[in-house]
């Protein structure tokens, strides 16, 4: 049997080596959509910062983890992967809160919307939101670069939002 040490080791080379591969393929496709259609695409930098966000939380808690749960860990490149996943998703989830304003206010980023035709809207509407939403300012861009990191750091943050929203209140963000 290995010791916690050797395991604590392993989960650890394994979280480099699906940082590494994770950020590859979202720097690869973010590279490709800027080189293709010169644009940035906003949603793949809010994935990727959501998914170093799960990375640094998972390694940050492999110390304080059970042993099953770290044998679990050792074990499965699966399971490893699958909080920093988690992450980038909720950082998604967080983004398109960002962008209906259903979280709203000094400390969240802005951004400018194209303005939809009336009164019927177009799938033209929908793909010049895609590729022409951006964050209004530098500042906006900082914003939204930190929350997305964020909500993939802290597991209970998004999905405390959603509740919230579920609920019915509003008010913004609850406390993290």
């Amino acid at each position: 049997m290995t010791s916690r040490t050797e395991k604590l080791h392993t989960v650890t080379k394994r979280l480099i080596v699906m940082t590494a591969c994770a950020l590859l393929v979202v720097v690869s496709i973010f590279g490709f959509t800027l080189f293709l259609h010169g644009r940035l695409m906003v949603s793949w930098v809010c994935f990727g910062c959501g998914l170093l966000g799960g990375f640094v939380s998972i390694q940050q808690r492999l110390k304080r983890l059970g042993d099953e749960e770290l044998e679990l860990l050792s074990r499965s490149w699966f399971q490893i992967l699958l909080i920093p996943v988690y992450g980038g998703i909720f950082s998604l989830v967080l983004y398109v809160g960002f962008l209906s304003e259903i979280i709203k206010g000094p400390l969240f980023p802005h951004f400018v919307i194209p303005v939809f035709t009336t009164p019927m809207p177009t799938s033209n509407d929908l793909v010049q939101f895609l590729v022409t939403t951006y964050p209004a300012s530098g500042q906006d861009v900082a914003k939204l670069l930190f929350w997305s990191f964020f909500a993939g750091f802290s597991e209970r943050f998004v999905p405390q939002i959603l509740e919230k929203a579920a609920q019915g209140t509003s008010g913004g963000a609850p406390k993290a």
